[in-house]
């Protein structure tokens, strides 16, 4: 599960899609696929959780690594440049950012 907080370290990437309601569910499989059968097993993986909208047409992954050259790594990998051949066939729009965490508040 991901712990967010500023003091961690991690590289925080947040990945939007775009997405028509009919294939949101494919899409939401394919990234629990990605992330359970690769991207988990990776050097430098820590967590990751996915989010949907009410209206099922934008998904967020959020994933956690121990450095951005990890990230970097998964990113030029071979079996992740598939997946995101298969996650662009589903997606309207693909936006992958990289981010420090820089407040945290919890209640």
């Amino acid at each position: 599960m991901p712990h967010i907080s500023k003091d961690a370290g991690h590289q925080t990437i947040i990945s939007t899609f775009e997405v028509a309601p009919a294939d949101c569910q494919a899409l939401i499989d394919l990234l629990t696929e990605a992330c359970n059968d690769f991207a988990s097993k990776q050097p430098g993986f820590v967590a990751a959780a996915v989010h949907v909208n009410d209206a099922r047409t934008r998904i967020a992954n959020y994933m956690q690594w121990e450095s951005r050259e990890h990230f970097q790594a998964l990113q030029r990998s071979e079996e992740m440049q598939a997946y995101l051949q298969k996650f662009l066939a589903l997606a309207k729009d693909y936006q992958p950012v990289m981010y420090d965490v820089v407040m945290v508040s919890e209640g």
